[in-house]
C-alpha cells in the first residue's frame, strides 16, 4: 500500500508547540500516531478512529502524553492533526502516522497492529 504522508515537525525548546499532520483518505480505520527515540523502541503516543459520521472519532492517549497533545480530525476528508503542547525533552524523537484496524473494538497504541505507515519527522525539543 501507498505509505501515508506525513508533514510538520522541527525543534522547539521546553514548552514549545509543533502540529503534525497525516494524510487520510477514506475512514472507519485507526489512525496512530508513534515515536521512536535513539535506541528506544517505537511507543504509542496517541489514535484516533476516522468516522464517517458528523461527530469526532474515539481517541485514545499514552499516559505520558495526555493533558498535552491532542490528535484530531476535521473531517474525513481532511488530515489527522498531532497536536503537541508544552513539549519536553523527553518527547524528542522521530514521529511516525500509520493506518491499522481496531483490535478488539478499539484502536490500539501498539505498533504491531498498524499495517501502513508514513517516513516520518523529527521532532527535537530542548531544555
Amino acid at each position: 500500500e501507498v505509505q501515508l504522508r506525513q508533514s510538520g515537525g522541527g525543534s522547539v525548546q521546553a514548552g514549545g508547540s509543533l502540529r503534525l499532520s497525516c494524510e487520510a483518505s477514506q475512514y472507519n480505520y485507526c489512525l496512530g500516531w508513534f515515536r521512536q527515540a535513539p535506541g528506544k523502541e517505537r511507543e504509542g503516543v496517541a489514535t484516533i478512529y476516522t468516522s464517517s459520521g458528523t461527530s469526532a472519532g474515539s481517541t485514545t492517549y499514552a499516559d505520558s502524553v495526555k493533558g498535552r497533545f491532542t490528535v484530531s480530525q476535521d473531517n474525513v476528508k481532511n488530515p489527522v492533526y498531532l497536536q503537541l503542547d508544552n513539549l519536553e525533552p523527553e518527547d524528542t524523537g522521530m514521529y511516525f502516522c500509520a493506518k491499522g484496524g481496531l483490535s478488539n473494538g478499539y484502536c490500539s497504541l501498539r505498533p504491531t497492529q498498524y499495517r501502513v505507515w508514513g517516513r516520518g519527522t523529527q521532532v527535537t525539543v530542548s531544555s
